[in-house]
């Protein structure tokens, strides 16, 4: 097919599998996903050729470490995704579902349906993880998807959609339900977003750039995915060691994801004690500390922030440290900055947990965790589709009930209107 012409005919061809998806049962659904999971565990040798040819592109252009991190696979990280296939499979079906049900005066019953959205469209970039996420969450929800990644994981994309199609269509999932742009051609996700009535809604996973584009451009709906600048505020109770835990695992375990901490925020006063035992932590690991004035002050090795770094997501092993004088301080320093995806609290203090929660605006507001925890695998949700930092309809990880919408339904016995 013309490349031209790739994201309107695969469209079409999704809108047509669409629906037969809307009606398909749920043992179907479960089986496909387990021949696609053991498709990915099968195929593991090809897809790892596919990504290393990726990974080593990436590293021709200088793609920062982090990145790349995002990028590559491995037999362990293949076979989480074949897991995570499994785990969908395990999770109850939402389609079909009535969540309320009441009767009228006049005998009507009037309930309200779960169903799917139709087809979905994702644009995304890097991790060629959600490849399979996307597709399998997407496939239980009964939904038709579209995907179109990123280049630098074109490779490693078309092997995994590959492999998960067949296996779906082996296992009795209408051709068309799982389809992959091959196109990198950044005009082709320009075309998507104006595909009115073929898709239904767009999911944009990726950098700041990319969802800004699809948000103000897009004529199709869309579910923002927002970014993560995420903050960890150290209270005055907070124990320094359990602090000190959340901190470097919110920051290095995997620095280039969207739920890694950006800025942490230290009570004033326990700043001179809490921070060179932070401070020294961090840098043994990597990690370059900028920090405001007083935090220079206490740690004269760390360099020094700017205004510019508040509101940066580095996605890197980069950490901006600010003391504040208080909550209060904290929380309009998260209010002003924040990207509305996830913050935390390491307290003792029963009445600033509370505050802090209800008062941080945020998809996810932790107490003494990690920030790292805000993903759909983790809350138990098999998967996700993204996280979105977005108020209407989806909030936060998003699994398989996000992933519906619904329509009401209403049984009688003759009535009419008078």
């Amino acid at each position: 097919m013309e490349k031209a012409m790739e994201v309107e005919l695969k469209a079409k061809k999704a809108r047509i599998a669409a629906r037969k998806m809307a009606v398909l049962e749920e043992n179907i659904k479960n089986l496909a996903l387990e021949s696609m999971a053991e498709a990915l565990v099968k195929n593991i040798n090809k897809i790892l050729e596919a990504n290393e040819k990726d990974v080593l592109e990436a590293e021709k252009r200088n793609v920062k470490a982090s990145l790349i991190d995002r990028l590559r696979l491995d037999e362990k990280r293949i076979k989480a995704m074949a897991q995570g296939l499994k785990d969908i499979a395990a999770l109850k079906d939402p389609v079909g579902n009535i969540e309320e049900m009441w009767k009228r005066p006049n005998g009507l019953q009037i309930g309200k349906m779960r169903v799917p959205i139709g087809v979905i469209g994702i644009v995304y970039e890097s991790r060629p993880n959600v490849t399979a996420d996307a597709a399998g969450l997407c496939l239980k929800s009964g939904n038709a998807v579209i995907l179109r990644g990123g280049s630098d994981a074109i490779n490693s994309n078309i092997a995994i959609a590959s492999i998960l199609a067949e296996a779906a269509l082996r296992s009795g999932i209408p051709e068309g339900a799982i389809q992959l742009i091959e196109n990198t051609d950044r005009e082709e996700v320009n075309r998507m977003m104006k595909l009115n009535g073929l898709i239904d809604l767009i999911i944009p996973r990726g950098g700041a750039s990319l969802i800004k584009n699809v948000i103000e451009n897009s004529t199709v709906p869309v579910i923002e995915t927002g970014v993560g600048n995420c903050h960890i505020f150290v209270d005055e109770t907070a124990k320094f060691e359990m602090a000190k835990d959340i901190i470097v695992n919110a920051k290095v375990q995997r620095p280039g994801v969207c739920n890694a901490v950006e800025t942490v925020l230290v009570h004033k006063a326990v700043a001179k004690e809490f921070l060179p035992i932070m401070v020294r932590q961090l840098s043994s690991l990597g990690v370059e500390v900028r920090g405001c004035q007083i935090t220079k002050e206490i740690c004269p090795e760390v360099k020094e922030a700017t205004d510019k770094d508040w509101e940066t997501e580095y996605l890197d092993l980069i950490l901006a440290v600010k003391v504040v004088e208080n909550i209060e301080e904290a929380l309009e320093h998260i209010s002003k900055y924040s990207t509305g995806h996830s913050e935390s609290i390491i307290t003792e203090n029963y009445e600033n947990a509370m505050r802090f929660l209800k008062a941080v605006d945020s998809a996810a507001v932790y107490v003494n965790a990690s920030t790292r925890f805000t993903d759909g695998g983790e809350f138990g949700f098999g998967a996700e589709i993204g996280i979105s930092t977005q108020k209407m309809h989806a909030r936060g990880p998003m699994g398989l009930k996000e992933l519906t919408t619904y329509k009401y339904v209403i049984l009688g016995s003759g009535q009419i209107r008078k």
